[in-house]
C-alpha cells in the first residue's frame, strides 16, 4: 500500500480518498471497509483521513457522512467529502451543525470557495490539472480562490487535488497556499532529485573511508 511507503517520511498530516481512487486500486467502497482503512491509517499516525460520503440525496449524503464520522478515534479526525453542489451543501449543512468536520470538493471555479466559506466548511479541494484541461489558469484561478477567503475572513482552507509536478506545489506555496493532496508518484518526484542523490551517495562514500 502506498500509505505505508510515503506517510512514514514525515511529510504528510493526513490522507485522502474517494471512491474512484478505492475502485483503481481495488478497494471496495464499503463502511466495514473503510473501518479497516481507518485503524490503518491510523497506526501509520495519520491525523486526519478524508473519506467521501456517497448518496442520491441530501439525505443519504448526510446519513453516510455520519456514519463514517464514527470512524473517528481520538488520534484520527475523520473529514466527511462532499461535492461543492447543491446536495452537497444542504448534507453539509447538517453534517457541521451536528460538528463533523467537511471537505467540499470537485471545485473549479473561485465563487464556490464563499458556500464553503458560509457554511464553515474546514476544507475546499479545488483540482488544479482539470482547470487546466479545461482551458483555464489553474494558478490564478486558486490565487483567486485564496484571496476570496481571505477577503471574507475565513477559516476555510483550500486543499489542493489534481497536482501534475512538483513545481506547482513551490509555486502554490510562495503564493500563501498550503494544503496539498499528491499522488505517489508526485511524492516520489519530491524526494527524486539526481544532484540530491548523487550528493547523498558522495557522503555515504566519504564516511565509510573514515
Amino acid at each position: 500500500m502506498a500509505w505505508q511507503r510515503w506517510f512514514p517520511t514525515g511529510i504528510f498530516a493526513g490522507i485522502t480518498t474517494n471512491p474512484t481512487l478505492l475502485r483503481r486500486a481495488d478497494q471496495p467502497c464499503q463502511l466495514d471497509h473503510l473501518k479497516r482503512l481507518a485503524l490503518k491509517a491510523e497506526q501509520l499516525g495519520c491525523r486526519e483521513l478524508h473519506l467521501q460520503a456517497w448518496g442520491k440525496n441530501a439525505n443519504e449524503l448526510s446519513e453516510c457522512g455520519t456514519a463514517l464520522a464514527q470512524l473517528t478515534t481520538p488520534a484520527l479526525t475523520i473529514q466527511i467529502k462532499l461535492p461543492i453542489t447543491q446536495t452537497g451543501s444542504q448534507a453539509a449543512q447538517k453534517l457541521i451543525a451536528a460538528e463533523i468536520p467537511v471537505t467540499f470538493t470537485a471545485c473549479y471555479e473561485p465563487p464556490q470557495v464563499l458556500i464553503a466559506a458560509a457554511l464553515g466548511a474546514k476544507y475546499i479541494a479545488p483540482y488544479l490539472g482539470r482547470i487546466n484541461d479545461q482551458g483555464g489558469d489553474g494558478y490564478a484561478e486558486l490565487v483567486a480562490m485564496q484571496r476570496a477567503l481571505d477577503g471574507v475572513n475565513s477559516s476555510c482552507r483550500l486543499l489542493v487535488a489534481s497536482l501534475r509536478q512538483k513545481r506547482d506545489l513551490s509555486d502554490l506555496a510562495a503564493a500563501g497556499i498550503n494544503s496539498f493532496t499528491i499522488s505517489p508518484a508526485l511524492a516520489d518526484e519530491l524526494f527524486n532529485v539526481t544532484a540530491t542523490l548523487e550528493a547523498s551517495e558522495d557522503f555515504e562514500k566519504d564516511a565509510r573511508r573514515l
